[in-house]
């Protein structure tokens, strides 16, 4: 039983604290290890579009591989970060950002779920107002005489 608890453990360390290996090859490296560096740091924050929720410098998706090339050909060629996620939204689109900008178009991603949940909010409320209502009327119907309860139906008739 204690050699099983081992190995498990063993097992499960080695995945949990071995590192994620990422698909930048050795080719697509550059040779400056600043720039490199920027690339990385860029890379993380951009979107493999066939994974969707990796980013390319984790995929081994073949765009995702171009998309690298591309962005360390920009680096190479002096553009800032800036005009190099700028060139790679303008080819690709917002999507290939995994953080989207906040602009009038993504303010439906950014400001929705916000909205969502006050909706509902406002629906609870409501709906809970609207059941106390309704309760505190039962009750007071019920408090009523037969009497009291012709009378009613008569003023509310009229």
């Amino acid at each position: 039983m204690n050699k099983l608890f081992a190995i498990v453990l063993s097992v499960l360390s080695i995945a949990v604290f071995t590192p994620r290996a990422l698909a930048v090859e050795p080719s697509e490296m550059l040779k400056d290890p600043k720039l490199e560096a920027r690339a990385r740091a860029i890379s993380k924050n951009l979107r493999c579009l066939v994974c969707q929720n990796e980013s390319i410098d984790e995929s081994n998706a073949d765009l995702a591989k171009d998309i690298r090339i591309l962005l360390r050909e920009r680096l190479k060629a002096g553009d800032t970060d800036k005009q190099a996620v700028d060139y790679l939204v303008s080819r690709y689109g917002e999507y290939v950002l995994l953080k989207p900008r906040l602009e009038p178009q993504t303010y439906i991603l950014w400001f929705g779920p916000f909205l969502v949940l006050l909706t509902g909010g406002f629906g609870v409320y409501y709906a809970r107002r609207r059941a106390a209502a309704s309760k505190a009327a039962a009750k007071v119907e019920a408090a009523l005489s037969e009497e009291e309860r012709k009378r009613l139906d008569e003023l509310l008739k009229s």
